[in-house]
C-alpha cells in the first residue's frame, strides 16, 4: 500500500504542482550547445557533432518541472532568429567555448545586440563558459570581463564555467534553470 500511496501522491504533485518552462541556448558556433542539451537530456557526450541547422527542441523532465530546451544554430546566417526564440522564455542561456578566445569579440557583440532587443528586457541570462576541461580555458572571472557582462544591467545575470564532455557543473546549471521556473 505504500507504494501505491507514493505514486498517487507523485502524480497529484504533477497534476497540481508541475511547472513547463521555455529555455534558450544560443551561442556561436562549435561552443558546444547541441552537446550540452544531449547530456542535460540524459544522452552521452559525443566528440563529432553535427552543426545545428535552424534549431532543435527537446524537453527534460526534472523533477516537477520539464525544461523545454530551444537548441538554435550559431552560424552567422541563423543569429538573426535568435530574438524570436527568446521572446517570453524564462532564462536565455548563451554557451561560449571558454576556450576558443577568438570567438570572444563575436560573441560578445552578438550578445549585447540580443539583450538590446526591447521584447528580451528582464529575461534572465545564464552565460555558460563550456569546454572548462582543455587547457587553455579561461575562468568565470576572465570570461565576465571577456564578455562585458558587468555591464548588463536590468536583468539577472549569471556565469559558469562547465565541461559538457565531464559534465562540470550541470548540476548548478539545472539548479539554476530550475530556480527560474519558481518566479
Amino acid at each position: 500500500m505504500s507504494g501505491l500511496l507514493r505514486r498517487m501522491c507523485d502524480w497529484l504533485l504533477r497534476l497540481f504542482w508541475a511547472t513547463e518552462m521555455d529555455i534558450t541556448m544560443i551561442g556561436l558556433q562549435n561552443a558546444g550547445k547541441t552537446s550540452l542539451l544531449r547530456v542535460l537530456a540524459g544522452g552521452e557526450f559525443t566528440i563529432d557533432s553535427i552543426p545545428t541547422v535552424g534549431f532543435n527542441m527537446k524537453k527534460v523532465q526534472k523533477g516537477y518541472v520539464t525544461l523545454k530546451y530551444w537548441d538554435l544554430g550559431g552560424q552567422p546566417r541563423f543569429r538573426s532568429m535568435w530574438e524570436r526564440y527568446c521572446r517570453g522564455v524564462n532564462a536565455i542561456v548563451f554557451i561560449v567555448d571558454s576556450a576558443d578566445l577568438d570567438s570572444h569579440p563575436t560573441a560578445r557583440d552578438e550578445l549585447h545586440a540580443l539583450l538590446e532587443k526591447p521584447k528580451l528586457a528582464g529575461i534572465p541570462l545564464l552565460v555558460l563558459g563550456n569546454k572548462s576541461d582543455l587547457e587553455n580555458k579561461i575562468s568565470v572571472d576572465e570570461l565576465i570581463l571577456s564578455m562585458n557582462l558587468e555591464d548588463i544591467k536590468e536583468r539577472e545575470v549569471s556565469c559558469y564555467s562547465i565541461s559538457a564532455k565531464q559534465e562540470t557543473n550541470l548540476d548548478a546549471v539545472l539548479q539554476w534553470l530550475i530556480s527560474k521556473a519558481k518566479k
